[in-house]
């Protein structure tokens, strides 16, 4: 067995929601001497840039979750210019993007996964992305942990799909099937100019939770799929670089468009790295 199987076996053996459980207490500690502990071994661990950060003293956070959801500040991450352009939403890497083949998405060394069970199971709400282009941005621990609009858009649903926790590392993505399929998440489903576009926020090992601005938590551990209708009952729209959802620890974006909606920059591939707001494509045709 290699070290990555390895890596791959111990995590399903794992207590995942158990450790998560411990882990988000452990986060919401605001014991001086515990959240200040963590917070500095962390920031010496994964070499974190605290000078982009408004508040750039670690240790002056309420709690390790507050320090992880820093705000940055907003000069370094300016948001790209233009009404067709598509912003990204989060600082981290590629993990995989290009086009939804046969209601699938590609994951890592030859594994992919259903389109429709990324979103919930509803064959409905896949329609809406059959052909069409996706993005998976991984955000790895020393990143800025918000979320931003791609594009703006007037949110129309929101649905928390229940799953596993496993790590969703460019090693599990390679060694374990069906992971962003699998673990918990949180789907947001928006109408924008270049039609139906879908940010979902993907939970992983030790993600204490998943919030959005407009619901607060959503998750963690709820045990049936629940959705959240507001194409009737609100008006929330968000504005292109406007925050929609953090994660505190952890984890991935997923973007999706519709058929021929966009096209992503060229120069984009796996393991690109990613900052908030820079040009991430553009608007191929209006809706």
């Amino acid at each position: 067995m290699t070290k990555d199987q390895l890596f791959a076996f111990a995590q399903h053996i794992t207590p995942q929601k158990a450790l998560s459980r411990v882990a988000g207490r452990v986060a919401e500690c605001e014991n001086s001497w515990v959240k200040n502990t963590f917070i500095s071994q962390f920031v010496k661990k994964y070499q974190v840039d605290m000078s982009q950060a408004v508040n750039s003293d670690p240790l002056s956070y309420r709690n390790f979750n507050d320090f992880f959801t820093r705000a940055i500040r907003p000069e370094l991450r300016p948001i790209c210019d233009g009404d067709n352009t598509i912003a990204c939403p989060a600082d981290g890497a590629i993990s995989q993007l290009g086009d939804i083949e046969h209601g699938t998405l590609f994951q890592a060394k030859g594994h992919t996964y259903s389109l429709t069970s990324l979103l919930g199971g509803d064959a409905s709400l896949s329609d809406q992305f059959l052909g069409g282009s996706f993005a998976t941005v991984y955000l790895s621990p020393k990143d800025y942990h918000r979320v931003h609009m791609p594009l703006t858009g007037k949110l129309t649903k929101m649905i928390h799909v229940p799953g596993k926790l496993f790590s969703v590392n460019k090693v599990t993505a390679e060694q374990i099937p069906n992971v962003f399929a699998r673990n918990e998440r949180t789907v947001c489903l928006f109408e924008t100019e270049a039609g139906p576009m879908a940010v979902i926020l993907v939970g992983a090992m030790i993600v204490a939770s998943i919030e959005t601005v407009w619901a607060g938590q959503v998750t963690p551990f709820n045990k049936n799929v629940v959705t959240w209708d507001y194409a009737a009952l609100s008006d929330i729209t968000l504005k292109k670089g406007e925050e929609m959802g953090r994660f505190k620890l952890g984890s991935t974006a997923i973007v999706l468009f519709g058929k021929d909606a966009i096209a992503w920059q060229e120069s984009l591939k796996a393991e690109t790295p990613t900052q908030m707001g820079m040009e991430f494509g553009v608007i191929k045709k209006e809706s």
